[in-house]
């Protein structure tokens, strides 16, 4: 039975075309699809997605990153939740293995990473390479990461293009405007480097929104790296510094958080107060 939020038939008459081009796509394997939600589907997700003040966005508030998330989809809307479970959804996952080639794709309801997405006006999110196993099951790999815009309008001078980055960090090879309705599917690895690093600048009130899941496959020894970011060549030495320390800080909290069971909402809470304060600084 076709779904009635997700345009499959389209996708998969489609498959054999954007397989080809994802394959063959650089700087690393990715494809963007468009009008991937029914025109009733993304009107209806539009219309409930999580206002800026809603009270369960948790904050990332950090020198690499200022978003917010909101990774419980019982607390979303009927039709963001509904939508989030077709992506998880067996017909979806083949799509997904077909398209990339990676076979075994596992969908993740926890949202490990995932979830919904919201970045306010000045916010940015740095270049970087994804945390590479899921937090829970560390034989999890990481495997493919896809972003479903959510804006019913973005306009380009508000920024926000996801840029896309070579292996070495030294050009940019491509970007995706956050175009409402658009999906952005990538496979994840140790140097699928991509971010919108410069700060939003669209109307307040407004917010970059998104729904971003993971699929992973499960390894007898899956490789643990932290999210890995890094600076642009025009960011300068000061800047690169503070990415670097801000990186180190984090991959130290992980491990601790591993070890000694402590909670997001804790450190979530401490980085909101310091964000404050270098707002007043």
């Amino acid at each position: 039975m076709p779904s009635p939020l997700i345009a499959m038939d389209r996708l998969t008459a489609a498959l054999p075309e954007a397989a080809a081009a994802y394959r063959a796509a650089e700087p690393f394997p990715h494809t963007v699809l468009d009008d991937v939600l029914t025109p009733e589907a993304f009107a209806a997700a539009v219309a409930e997605f999580p206002g800026t003040e809603d009270p369960f966005w948790r904050g990332y508030l950090h020198v690499n990153e200022t978003k917010y998330s909101n990774t419980a989809p019982d607390t979303w809307g009927p039709t963001l939740t509904a939508v989030a479970r077709e992506l998880c959804a067996p017909e979806f996952v083949r799509y997904l293995e077909e398209l990339t080639g990676i076979e075994d794709l596992l969908p993740d309801w926890s949202m490990d990473g995932g979830g919904l997405h919201q970045t306010l006006r000045g916010g940015h999110l740095n270049i970087h390479a994804d945390f590479t196993t899921h937090h829970d099951h560390e034989n999890w790999a990481r495997r493919v990461n896809i972003l479903l815009y959510l804006n019913e309008e973005w306009l380009p001078e508000w920024g926000g293009e996801l840029e896309l980055w070579d292996q070495q960090m030294t050009a940019k090879r491509g970007s995706v405007r956050p175009k409402g309705n658009r999906m952005l599917v990538f496979t994840t690895s140790a140097d699928s480097f991509h971010g919108h690093p410069d700060p939003l600048t669209c109307p307040p009130g407004e917010a970059r929104r998104s729904m971003a899941l993971y699929y992973f496959t499960e390894e007898e020894a899956a490789v643990r790296r932290s999210t890995n970011y890094r600076p642009r060549p025009q960011d300068g030495a000061t800047r690169g510094a503070a990415i670097w320390a801000d990186r180190t800080a984090l991959d130290v909290y992980d491990r601790a958080k591993r070890r000694l069971g402590l909670k997001d909402e804790t450190v979530q809470g401490v980085l909101a107060r310091v964000q404050k304060l270098r707002r007043r600084g």
